[in-house]
């Protein structure tokens, strides 16, 4: 299938999150190496347009168009100058982010209304779903962006089509998904704003009701993962109430050994990747340690996950933000650990030859980076769809070990003895060579799958066909909000 008949405008609009940003950035990269004749328009705010200017630097910029978007100013609960999750002063100030951002509806109309080149198809982040509302005005078909797993997508749906939540008495109780019976999870998996009594009237719940509505409205799904990797899974998703689901990662092979991608800061890797190469001449094997750029852990956790890493004897890296480290722990481990307060380019990390594990709060991008690179995960959830990602890692693609095992609850607290004796099985054990195992296999799986012809690379072709084709159903309505949940199709 050829790409010369494949000319058009793609509007990207992602969610204020770098987790969320960064893979549509390298679905844009992608798409121009491969369908050159595509030209690209991105909204984005003012504040968040350094990044993405900064990490399109390699690319076709004079085929890509960025427009900023005033975002809401004076927003109650938000901070002045707040534009993203990263600058929020708690994450529990999410929902009132997420729920500004429809305030930017009447200036993202005016200015995809004016734009000079007509729009082909409109890519937006999950999370902003008054798009779907903006894109019927104007007959442009709008795709869904997932920054989740299908099979989180597929468990989620099942839970609520089979009202799996009544009856439940205990967070803990292990409750079987009707549709995968061999799938067992508990409700602290899921978010208490899935489960609570009071879930209706909790802004969170009711953003995660339109956005899934929303979804159900658009043309389609895109998923940022590959059919080998889930196909029960991505055969469910496709069934479903969302339109054409196209999997088209893991996004991050994006990347090639001649490009590498700018992210942020990218001057700043001489001190850990000198040491991870220090590491490398000595033979001495790595576990890579990062929990995400939104997490939120109390001191107490801290410092037993400081304790566990001491106390485990392996060498480490330790990407983490500001919070206060206890006395002496960095003099102590100094010559096997390393932890690093500025950008770390995690993708550099994971592909560098020296690291054996990582210990994540299993984020997707970070499960897909992991394994895509052959890397095993030592699983510690905190929020979202963590716990999640974490089951299907361990538990279907047994790619992964998980860190409940010394603490009781799934998002229970960690002791760091328990945590100790985990690292240690992952990087050293008969446990950690076979999950790095099946993390090799994973990462060949991957690469085909993104190769020419592969599963991925043909998604991507039958996606940008389907759309460059005028042979469209569209315009057409959107339906009127649903009433309860509203989430039962959630696949």
């Amino acid at each position: 299938m050829g790409s010369v008949f494949q000319s058009g405008n793609v509007v990207f609009f992602p969610f204020m999150a770098k987790g969320h940003t960064v893979p549509l950035l390298h679905l844009i990269h992608l798409l121009r190496r491969r369908f050159p004749h595509l030209s690209v328009t991105l909204f984005t705010t003012a504040a968040n347009r350094p990044f993405i200017s900064q990490f399109l630097l390699d690319s076709d910029t004079d085929s890509i168009s960025i427009i900023n978007l005033s975002f809401p100013q004076n927003v109650p609960g938000l901070p002045a100058g707040v534009e993203s999750t990263d600058t929020l002063p708690s994450i529990t100030l999410f929902p009132d982010l997420w729920a500004a951002t429809e305030l930017m509806q009447p200036e993202f109309e005016k200015q995809l209304q004016a734009l000079s080149d007509p729009v082909t198809f409109l890519i937006s982040d999950m999370f902003l779903w008054w798009t779907v509302e903006s894109a019927s005005k104007f007959g442009i078909p709008r795709i869904n962006f997932s920054g989740m797993s299908n099979f989180n997508h597929a468990i989620v749906s099942s839970i609520y089509q089979n009202a799996l939540f009544d009856g439940v008495k205990s967070s803990d109780e292990l409750i079987t998904v009707t549709d995968f019976p061999w799938v067992k999870f508990v409700l602290d998996d899921l978010d208490e704003v899935f489960w609570h009594a009071d879930r209706r009237t909790c802004l969170h719940f009711q953003l995660i009701t339109k956005s899934v509505h929303a979804a159900t409205n658009s043309y389609g799904l895109i998923v940022n993962s590959f059919y080998e990797l889930e196909p029960t899974f991505c055969d469910y998703s496709s069934d479903g109430g969302m339109g054409m689901t196209w999997n088209i990662g893991p996004l991050c092979l994006a990347q090639t050994s001649t490009q590498k991608l700018q992210t942020h800061q990218p001057n700043k890797t001489g001190t850990w990747l000198e040491w991870l190469e220090a590491k490398l001449r000595r033979g001495e094997p790595v576990l890579y340690v990062a929990f995400g750029s939104q997490a939120e852990i109390s001191s107490e956790q801290m410092k037993e996950i400081e304790i566990g890493l001491e106390e485990s004897e392996v060498s480490f890296l330790w990407a983490r933000k500001d919070e206060e480290i206890g006395d002496g722990f960095e003099e102590r481990v100094k010559e096997r650990g390393i932890v690093v307060r500025e950008w770390v380019d995690q993708w550099e990390v994971l592909n560098h030859e020296s690291v054996k594990g990582f210990l994540s709060h299993c984020g997707w991008n970070s499960v897909v980076e992991s394994l895509s690179c052959g890397v095993p995960v030592l699983a510690f959830p905190l929020v979202a769809d963590q716990a999640l990602n974490a089951r299907m890692v361990v538990e279907e693609l047994r790619a992964g070990m998980r860190t409940v095992e010394c603490g009781g609850l799934v998002k229970g607290f960690v002791k760091g003895k328990g945590l100790q004796r985990l690292v240690r099985e992952l990087m050293e054990g008969e446990k950690g060579k076979e999950v790095r195992k099946r993390a090799m296999e994973i990462s060949a799986m991957a690469k085909k799958a993104m190769a020419e012809n592969g599963s991925s690379w043909r998604d991507l072709e039958q996606l940008v066909h389907k759309m460059c084709s005028n042979q469209l159903p569209f315009p057409h309505t959107v339906l009127a909000a649903p009433s309860g949940d509203g989430i039962n199709n959630v696949h």
